[in-house]
Parts: C-alpha cells; sequence; structure tokens
C-alpha cells in the first residue's frame, strides 16, 4: 500500500497501465514535458518516451479526433483536456464519432479511448476552468461518465476506464486533486463502472453525491452527530450508467432522498435521479424527493465563487428539512 493524493494514484494509473499495455498513447496540451498542468502525467515522457506521451497544439478537436483514429487502429488514447469549459470545441468529435462508432459498425468496433477533464470549482479559477457538465455527456448514448472522489477510486476507476472497450470521459474534481491522502494498494485493480458505493449506512435518508461534494457531504453529516439523524451516504462513482439498484434500494429503506451535485440545477443529474426515485420508489418516499444544486448561472469569478458552491451548512440545512416534512 501506498499513501497516494488523487493526482499521485491517476499518475501510478497510468504507469501501471502503460507498462503492461505498449498500445497505450497519453497526450494533451502541457500532457507530455510538463507532465499536465496538475502534474497527473508528471514523468511519463520521460519514462516511456515522446511517442507515447506527448504534448499536442492547442487544439481540442484535434487531440479528440486523432484519438477517435489511433482508437480504430488498434491504439489506446487517453487524452487530456486541460480543464472541462475547454472540451466544447472537441463536442462534435465526442458526440458524433466517438459515442456513436460501436452502433454506427452495428457492433462490430468498439472504440476504446479515455477522455480526461479536470471539473468543477472551489479554486477560485478563471471562466472556463470551474463548470461541471457531467450532464451534457451522460445525456449522449455510448459513452461512460466517470467521476471518483477518493485516490482508491481514482486509480481503480482510471484503470478499468482504460481497459473498457468503448469511449469512457473521465471527470476529475481538481478542488480535491491534493485535498486529502488514502492508502492505496501497489499493484493494478479495477473499481467497476456502473457500481455505487455506499460510504456509510443510514435509516433516515439517503443521500447521493459524487466528485468534490462527497466530502462535503461528509462535513454535513460531521454537523448533524448530535441531531439522531442517521443518514446512508451513497458515491454514485458513475454518473452514466447510473446504479439504479443501490439508489432506488437504499431509498425505499430510509424513505427521503436528498441529491448533491456542483453541476447547475436545470436538466441535471439531479432531476434524473429524482425522476428514478420518483417512479421506482414512489411508494416508500415520506418526503418530497430534493436537490441540492448549483445555480442556473456560470460559475462566478475568483471573488463570488463561495456563493455558488455547495456547503456542509447547506447540506446540514436540506437534511434536516427533509427529516421534520
Amino acid at each position: 500500500m501506498t499513501l497516494l493524493n488523487n493526482i499521485g494514484a491517476l499518475n501510478q494509473a497510468f504507469d501501471q497501465e502503460m507498462e503492461l499495455n505498449p498500445r497505450i498513447v497519453i497526450y494533451g496540451e502541457d500532457a507530455g514535458f510538463e507532465g499536465g498542468v496538475f502534474r497527473a502525467t508528471k514523468g511519463l515522457q520521460e519514462k516511456y518516451g515522446k511517442k507515447r506521451c506527448f504534448d499536442t497544439p492547442l487544439a481540442e478537436a484535434g487531440i479528440v479526433g486523432s484519438a477517435i483514429g489511433m482508437a480504430i487502429y488498434g491504439l489506446k488514447p487517453v487524452v487530456e483536456i486541460q480543464f472541462s469549459g475547454f472540451v466544447l470545441p472537441a463536442f462534435n468529435e465526442i458526440v458524433a464519432h466517438a459515442a456513436r462508432y460501436r452502433n454506427r459498425s452495428h457492433g462490430k468496433y468498439p472504440l476504446s479511448m479515455v477522455i480526461r477533464m479536470p471539473y468543477g470549482g472551489g479554486i477560485r479559477a478563471l471562466e472556463h476552468h470551474s463548470e461541471s457538465i457531467e450532464a451534457l455527456f451522460a445525456h449522449i448514448p455510448g459513452l461512460k461518465v466517470v467521476i471518483p472522489s477518493t485516490p482508491y477510486d481514482t486509480k481503480g476507476l482510471m484503470i478499468a476506464a482504460i481497459r473498457d472497450p468503448d469511449p469512457v470521459i473521465f471527470m476529475e474534481p481538481k478542488r480535491i486533486y491534493r485535498a486529502f491522502k488514502q492508502e492505496v494498494p501497489n499493484e493494478p485493480y479495477t473499481v467497476e463502472i456502473g457500481k455505487a458505493k455506499i460510504l456509510q449506512t443510514g435509516t433516515d435518508l439517503t443521500l447521493v453525491a459524487w466528485g468534490a461534494m462527497v466530502r462535503e457531504a461528509q462535513k454535513a453529516i460531521d454537523l448533524l452527530n448530535d441531531s439522531n439523524i442517521s443518514v446512508e451516504l451513497i458515491d454514485l462513482r458513475t454518473i452514466s450508467p447510473i446504479d439504479r439498484k443501490a439508489i432506488v434500494t437504499s431509498t425505499k429503506k430510509t424513505g427521503r432522498f436528498l441529491v448533491v451535485h456542483e453541476a447547475v440545477s436545470s436538466f441535471g443529474p439531479g432531476a434524473e435521479l429524482i425522476s428514478l426515485v420518483t417512479e421506482d420508489a414512489f411508494l416508500s418516499l415520506e418526503a418530497p424527493p430534493s436537490r441540492l444544486t448549483g445555480y442556473d448561472i456560470p460559475v462566478p469569478l475568483p471573488k463570488g465563487e463561495h456563493h455558488f458552491m455547495i456547503t456542509p451548512q447547506k447540506i446540514a440545512s436540506e437534511i434536516k428539512r427533509l427529516i421534520a416534512y
């Protein structure tokens, strides 16, 4: 076991998979010589050479388009979009080509590639650096959308994404890149894509979160320690496909449901999850299912960002409201 933060877990996953599989290539803007803007790919070019880990021009459509071509011809590209807000020039390549290739070839040709991107707010960044756009990708059939919240899951989910036969959008909450460390197994392992994790069992309310919001949810539960409210906390881990069974089973047990996410509220993942529990756990509900989300505005610039972010106090207050309903 090694004590790693999320950046260290990513780097170890890349290193071990590149050593095992010579078809893996990793690239993006500054991903080679500099090791990425957050240093997730640090040292890989030096160890594996410029043909397997390299820098690209500032051209996201070119990064993703070339990766699609490499995947068709049998390589395993893992590409980095420097910030999630920069992915939009590549959106056509992702939704019109990467996501559809298996269907377009009647299942004959899968397209194994990973598109990585730091996402989310909380670090007082500039415009186009702080969005949470997981819903854009989760809406597209043919894409898997993964968001880890711990170093253990980061390594296991990244290795699972690299080994997956289909395109995976891997969104990394940059707010917690270096926020904490965790013991991570030295050997390669996978965490199943599409499988949520119950972090804490409870009987009064089901609380679902992912990415950086998992830690805020845990802090909110700590604030309620003296209230005798029993919260079941679920880390969704994968936005698409959703672990429907875990969500429904938990909600039927607790009777109350709250989802917390950074993304804007309207048409967000929270709406999908609330629809799910309304359809499949309606007769068990003791309060209307609720969502606590970002506002329907662009993420504010640094001086105003704190007004946008979900805090443990906001989560705890919403939990109390649902319990008292």
